[in-house]
């Protein structure tokens, strides 16, 4: 592939190019130094279903996250999603411009610091309609009905779309943050202990948003979280990670009611 961009084009709405998983990543490993965050870690999520990733602080599960939202290189692995951008190839092996582009059209993610997927002192608004600008959408008043109807799905309130996220509370710029990810209707969706400093009232908020999300968009989704309240709520199934390896997986419920490796057991018991 070359470094040069194609004209911008309409987006079309995601679709399967087969019918297996709409991701599907194999060997994945990830080295800092001579510390291996992630070794040969597998992992598939088809579409419409939720897959969780817990672990302890430094398993490895955000490094797992960052490598499939390409942030950053693998040092090795297989990833693929069956989308038409990335089909037939490992997404690994894609030059930096169409590593940007795919990220911008089929793959949405939602950070734990906000300021990491949002610019704090732009508008709400202007915040969503910048991945709508990547995308090639210079209309103005198509960039604000559709950033307004973004924030919308995610239940942030249409009297305070021009407020910048340095002037909302925690679960309101979680609220921008899931609406620019939704922006461009991704097929996957990334999302990173979304809720973890919130306060309990508003973390019931951010979780219903998702799951009513969940219902209406067949959008295959991954979270990483610590907390195993709300792997419960969201996710399918569940992948216990431990020094980077994945040492459980399974159904959700079947996991964190009868866990069968000594770590899960700990982590599961630690919670009670």
């Amino acid at each position: 592939m070359t470094d040069q961009p194609p004209a911008a084009r309409p987006l079309d709405p995601p679709r399967l190019v087969t019918g297996g998983p709409l991701l599907r990543a194999s060997g994945l490993r990830k080295c800092y130094g001579s510390i291996v965050a992630v070794a040969a870690v597998d992992l598939e999520i088809y579409p419409g279903e939720t897959v969780g990733i817990v672990g302890e602080s430094g398993s490895g599960k955000s490094t797992v996250l960052r490598l499939l939202n390409l942030e950053e290189p693998a040092d090795a692995g297989d990833y693929r999603l069956a989308v038409p951008e990335g089909a037939g190839g490992n997404l690994f092996t894609l030059d930096r411009y169409h590593r940007r582009m795919l990220r911008v059209q089929r793959i949405g993610i939602v950070y734990q610091q906000p300021h990491l997927g949002l610019r704090m002192n732009a508008t709400s608004g202007g915040n969503v309609a910048e991945r709508l600008i990547m995308a090639g959408e210079r209309r103005f008043a198509a960039l604000r009905a559709a950033a307004r109807g973004s924030l919308a799905v995610s239940e942030f309130p249409a009297e305070r779309v021009d407020d910048p996220p340095a002037q909302l509370s925690g679960g309101m710029q979680q609220r921008v943050q899931l609406a620019k990810a939704i922006a461009l209707r991704p097929a996957l969706l990334l999302l990173d202990e979304p809720t973890t400093g919130l306060d309990v009232s508003i973390q019931a908020l951010v979780l219903d948003t998702l799951l009513r999300l969940r219902r209406e968009q067949p959008i295959a989704t991954l979270i990483v979280s610590h907390d195993l309240g709300v792997i419960r709520t969201l996710a399918d199934r569940v992948l216990v990670m431990r020094a980077g390896r994945v040492v459980e997986h399974g159904l959700t419920d079947q996991v964190l009611e009868d866990p069968q490796h000594p770590y899960t057991q700990q982590l599961v018991h630690a919670r009670l």
